[in-house]
């Protein structure tokens, strides 16, 4: 059985940004995870950054965090943050909060990598 705090995260590079895709909740126990991948994407930042969220049904308050440190490490790098691919339920969290018009939000990566 998998460590409840693991989160599976995959990189890919495409057109010169980095994707990174978390895959399962992200709360409390699991931000960690997604907050230490981040950081080490902005150790030698790539012109932008794409957080692709389809397979990320759940977030809290701990994982909007992790994405707010994420927008504040790319505004010091000059690197461009897209999120995409939110699931209804994640992007309500986002529209409440009104991070909605914070964040780059696209609606997949192709049109996350036209940004």
């Amino acid at each position: 059985m998998a460590d409840q705090a693991d989160l599976e995260i995959t990189w890919d590079t495409r057109e010169g940004a980095t994707i990174l895709r978390p895959i399962g909740d992200v709360d409390l126990s699991r931000s960690p995870s997604l907050r230490n991948n981040i950081r080490k994407v902005f150790e030698n930042p790539p012109e932008k950054v794409i957080v692709e969220l389809s397979e990320v049904s759940y977030m809290d308050s701990s994982g909007v965090a992790t994405l707010v440190e994420a927008m504040q490490l790319s505004r010091k790098s000059n690197a461009k943050l897209v999120l995409c691919s939110m699931t209804e339920r994640v992007f309500s969290i986002f529209e409440i909060a009104r991070l909605d018009q914070v964040f780059t939000i696209r609606p997949d990566v192709d049109a996350a990598l036209a940004e």
